[in-house]
C-alpha cells in the first residue's frame, strides 16, 4: 500500500539522486519557489506514474480499490499544475522557443548551447584567418607601393596599425630603380 501524497504547500523532498541538496539550496525569492515547485511537480508526476504501474500490476483482480489512489495522484498533479501557473504571472523570464522545441524533442538543451558556443568559437577562428590575411596583404601592397613610389611612404605605412616599426627595403637595382624599365614599362 502506498503512502498518501504531501499536502501541496509542504516542500517535497528531494529524489535520492538530486544534487540540490548537497550542491546549493534554491534561490531566494520567486524563482526559488518555482524551482521547488518544479521538484514537486516532478515528484508528484513520478508517484502518479508509480502508482498507475503498481495498479495495473498488482491490482488486477481487485476492481475499483486502485482508482482512488490514481485519483488522489491525478490530483496532486493538478495542484501542481495550477500553482505553476498562478506563479508564471509573476515571472517574465523569457525561454527561447529552440530550448522548448529541444525538450519536446528528448534533447538536453544544453547541447543546443555546447553546439552555439562551438560554432561561434568556429567563426571567430576563421574571421581572424581573414582578418590576418588582409593585414598582410595590405602590408605586402604598402611595400610594393613604397618601392615604387616612394613619396607615399609616409601615407602608407603606419607603424601603430600595422606593428611594423621599418618598412621591409627591397634591394633596388644598382643602376636606379627605373633601369629595368623601357618606355615607363
Amino acid at each position: 500500500m502506498s503512502t498518501p501524497p504531501p499536502p501541496p504547500s509542504a516542500a517535497a523532498p528531494p529524489a535520492p539522486d538530486s544534487p540540490r541538496e548537497s550542491e546549493t539550496p534554491p534561490p531566494p525569492g520567486v524563482q526559488g519557489d518555482l524551482e521547488m515547485e518544479l521538484v514537486g511537480l516532478a515528484n508528484a508526476l513520478y508517484n502518479l506514474g508509480t502508482t498507475v504501474v503498481g495498479d495495473l500490476t498488482k491490482e488486477k483482480d481487485k476492481p475499483g480499490g486502485a482508482g482512488k489512489q490514481v485519483g488522489a495522484r491525478v490530483n496532486d498533479v493538478i495542484n501542481h499544475l495550477a500553482t505553476l501557473d498562478d506563479m508564471s504571472q509573476a515571472i517574465d523570464t523569457m525561454i527561447p522557443m529552440q530550448v522548448l522545441v529541444d525538450i519536446d524533442n528528448s534533447r538536453n538543451p544544453m547541447l543546443l548551447t555546447k553546439e552555439r558556443l562551438e560554432r561561434a568559437a568556429t567563426e571567430n577562428q576563421f574571421m581572424n584567418g581573414k582578418i590576418q590575411t588582409i593585414e598582410s596583404y595590405k602590408q605586402y601592397l604598402d611595400e610594393a607601393l613604397i618601392q615604387n613610389f616612394p613619396e607615399l611612404e609616409e601615407y602608407l605605412l603606419d607603424p601603430s596599425a600595422t606593428g611594423i616599426t621599418q618598412p621591409i627595403k627591397l634591394e633596388e637595382d644598382p643602376a636606379g630603380p627605373g633601369a629595368g624599365m623601357r618606355n615607363g614599362v
